[in-house]
């Protein structure tokens, strides 16, 4: 594990990092349309697809992983392997 907080996981054939940042938090509200932590973690509850993708590029993002991020749409991830990763995120956050 790399800084405070930092997962690295397998996506798309590749070692990444996911990171739950505050700039990552701010990304999803705005992108879920959502004020505050308590109704982004009610939205989180129940993804759908885009959902899934939006939280996990915020996650890239957050890692320095910007590039995966803005291409995700067409990026060979499973959404086990996306959903894993942004469970990994968010757990990271919690025990860093």
């Amino acid at each position: 594990m790399g800084a405070r907080g930092e997962v690295r996981v397998r996506l798309a054939g590749a070692e990444r990092r996911l990171c739950l940042t505050l700039g990552a938090l701010a990304e999803m509200e705005t992108a879920l349309g959502v004020a505050g932590v308590e109704a982004l973690a009610e939205r989180l509850r129940g993804l759908s697809a885009r959902d899934l993708m939006v939280v996990l590029a915020a996650l890239l993002r957050g890692g320095g992983e910007g590039a995966l991020a803005g291409e995700l749409g067409r990026a060979a991830v499973t959404p086990k392997e996306a959903a894993e990763a942004v469970a990994a995120g968010f757990a990271a956050s919690l025990d860093g």
